[in-house]
């Protein structure tokens, strides 16, 4: 019986220095990586066949052990907003979600970072479905690249992708390992050439993984709070138990410090009757005026099964203005997607076995929905 051969390696899954490392072992040299990076991402080129600078003899010999892999699309949705949604099938036959809203002068990629999600954040229909695993580097990457193709990307048109944020699916800091990575490749000049300011990862407060970013990284950094005190937010956010208000604060201020950043996004979801009174307002004001804070107020999105209501248009207003009246900066987020299920906290992308996949609140088999 014959052996196995080797995977081959996901090119998508290593960082520019991983990459010289890797070439270097095939015996060439570091400009090699370079060209790769060129044709991987500024050309957005998944052959190796096709990268036509690169030596013939090089070229088969890299095709033999390495390729450019990506998740596969199962399902595309367009919502009414323009908002898409992709729901992607990972080789190991689980399924994530990815999103993209467009807006005037940018375009969002909301991407994942695990299979489900280990939180259990009460609000979140993506913690609901449980946990699976971490996703690796190159399914991180794997879906921005992915992203530009379906958008439509060309080398000399406009960038279509122009901010990443780690929103979707999971908890980024908790698979740190592949995201920091990730994100180098989002961030370096040959890879997506992404400024740190359009590469965000939000979290909903790993406190020593914050830590570590500061002191390893320079992405921008937005913070699930979604409470002012801690008896309500350890409701909400089971991981304030752990790590309460007073610590997480405390290392978003050494992050802004780290990386002399500008502020920390605080994203605040509205529930109706639970966390949208004026006094939450006038306790949410006490923690932040005077500190390099700004809050985002999230309507909530309703998933099938949740207890909670979205708090009304008049509450949001109000909860907002009474913010602003006390110093701190505060928006309201436009909800998008919804229609499509691709609204914050709606992303779900489950696979219940392999050819049935849950799609927002419905039940859909593989083989019959087109992408």
């Amino acid at each position: 019986m014959g052996e196995l051969a080797a995977p081959k390696t996901n090119l998508l899954g290593l960082t520019r220095s991983e990459l010289e490392a890797f070439v270097a072992g095939m015996g060439e040299k570091p400009f090699r990586a370079r060209q790769l990076m060129k044709w991987m991402y500024r050309r957005a080129v998944g052959d190796i066949e096709a990268m036509t600078d690169l030596g013939k003899d090089f070229r088969q010999r890299l095709a033999a052990v390495a390729e450019i892999r990506t998740p596969e699309v199962i399902v595309s949705q367009r919502s009414a907003d323009g908002t898409r949604k992709w729901l992607l099938r990972l080789e190991s036959g689980q399924a994530i979600e990815m999103v993209f809203i467009p807006e005037p002068g940018r375009g969002t990629l909301c991407i994942s970072s695990q299979v489900g999600c280990t939180m259990d954040c009460t609000f979140c229909s993506t913690a609901q479905q449980g946990f699976n695993r971490n996703l690796d580097t190159a399914e991180i990457v794997g879906q921005v690249w992915l992203a530009n193709r379906e958008l439509g990307y060309s080398p000399d048109g406009d960038r279509v992708i122009t901010n990443v944020v780690f929103m979707g699916m999971g908890e980024p800091l908790a698979n740190y390992r592949n995201v920091v990575p990730a994100a180098e490749v989002m961030m370096d000049d040959l890879g997506l050439d992404l400024s740190r300011r359009r590469v965000t990862i939000s979290t909903s407060g790993l406190v020593p993984q914050m830590i570590r970013i500061a002191d390893e990284t320079n992405v921008a950094l937005a913070v699930s709070l979604h409470a002012p005190n801690d008896e309500l937010r350890s409701e909400l956010v089971p991981i304030n138990r752990r790590h309460p208000i007073a610590e997480l604060l405390d290392a978003c201020w050494h992050y802004v410090e780290k990386q002399n950043a500008r502020s920390v996004t605080f994203e605040y979801v509205m529930l109706d009757g639970v966390n949208d009174r004026p006094e939450h307002a006038r306790q949410l004001v006490a923690l932040l005026r005077g500190r390099p804070a700004k809050v985002n107020l999230i309507p909530f999105n309703p998933f099938p099964g949740t207890r909670y209501r979205r708090s009304n248009e008049e509450a949001i207003v109000r909860f907002r203005d009474l913010l602003i009246k006390g110093g701190v900066i505060a928006t309201i987020r436009r909800t998008r997607g919804d229609d499509i299920d691709a609204a914050c906290g709606q992303l779900v992308g489950r696979v219940n076995d392999r050819t049935t996949i849950r799609l927002g609140q419905k039940l859909v088999q593989v083989a019959v929905v087109q992408s």
